[in-house]
């Protein structure tokens, strides 16, 4: 096996190949990134509004509108399955659509009317026999009532980003696939660089698997290196791009963050990418001497 060493000097993979795999894995940390985060926000979200729903009273009149709104407070105190229950200030309703209104609109003698809002939390998962139980009892004692499981205003968000995080999934895969390609192009391409050593190998002894065992360690070299460099572009995007949705101040983004085993997946990526590169470089050496010899 030493002679072998010396004869095949060469059978190094070098040139743009370290630079090809420190791309691939920068681009599938960010997409991991991604994914880990998008399916933390989602689950983050889920359990936040489980059990919620939100009664508004939608009602033109004022003093009818506070009167059924008591009556909806009084209702709710009295159930065993709410856990809690807030009425949002009208001051946080008119904070909320001074960007839309204007500052002058909710002190306007013709203002827009603006219902009045409870936020509620039930003991326990929502279930759509559950809500409309609910939605019955309240309505019959406040028919300006609207009742609407929070959930359900979500779900296109939710289904968006379970949408998101197939994309990364395809993408990751995509990246693999490119990478093992890369590496077979290069050691195809190695191997036909020295087809007249390896002749002379065979002729001294050398079996396909030590030849196979000199390229193998020529690519696990080029992809660790390649590993790390895309693994430290790849973190650096991922923070960069955490503090950036950060700085949104939003509760809903906020969930996205990413947890400590979050960044143990993303810091084995380097390692599957060098495992993955060095298994197809013994395939391609194998497969190709046993073609040519």
């Amino acid at each position: 096996m030493a002679a072998s060493d010396r004869l095949l000097p060469q059978a190094r993979i070098a040139g743009p190949m370290p630079w090809v795999i420190a791309i691939m894995i920068a681009l599938t940390v960010i997409a991991a990134g991604a994914g880990l985060g998008l399916r933390n926000l989602t689950q983050s979200a889920r359990s936040e509004i489980a059990g919620g729903l939100t009664v508004q009273i939608v009602e033109g009149r004022p003093a009818e509108r506070e009167r059924q709104a008591l009556v909806v407070i009084s209702l709710l105190d009295d159930l065993d399955d709410v856990a809690e229950f807030r009425r949002v200030p009208d001051e946080e309703l008119n904070a909320l659509l001074e960007p839309w209104l204007g500052p002058q609109a909710a002190s306007a003698e013709d203002a827009l009317p603006v219902p009045a809002m409870i936020d509620v939390k039930l003991s326990g998962p929502m279930t759509d026999k559950r809500l409309e139980g609910l939605r019955t009892m309240i309505i019959a004692s406040a028919p300006s009532a609207r009742v609407d499981a929070q959930a359900r205003w979500l779900q296109p968000v939710f289904d968006a980003a379970a949408s998101l995080q197939w994309l990364a999934v395809g993408l990751i895969v995509l990246l693999a696939g490119t990478s093992a390609a890369a590496v077979w192009l290069a050691a195809r391409s190695a191997l036909g660089s020295n087809h007249e050593t390896i002749e002379i190998v065979h002729l001294l002894g050398g079996t396909d698997a030590q030849i196979a065992r000199i390229f193998q360690r020529s690519v696990a070299f080029d992809a660790a290196l390649g590993g790390l460099a895309g693994l430290a572009l790849g973190l650096t995007a991922v923070l960069l791009l955490g503090k950036q949705f950060a700085a949104l101040g939003s509760g809903m983004v906020a969930g996205g963050g990413l947890g400590p085993v979050d960044w143990m997946i993303l810091a084995s990526i380097p390692v599957i990418g060098v495992v993955l590169a060095v298994l197809t470089a013994r395939l391609t050496v194998l497969a190709v001497l046993r073609q040519i010899l």
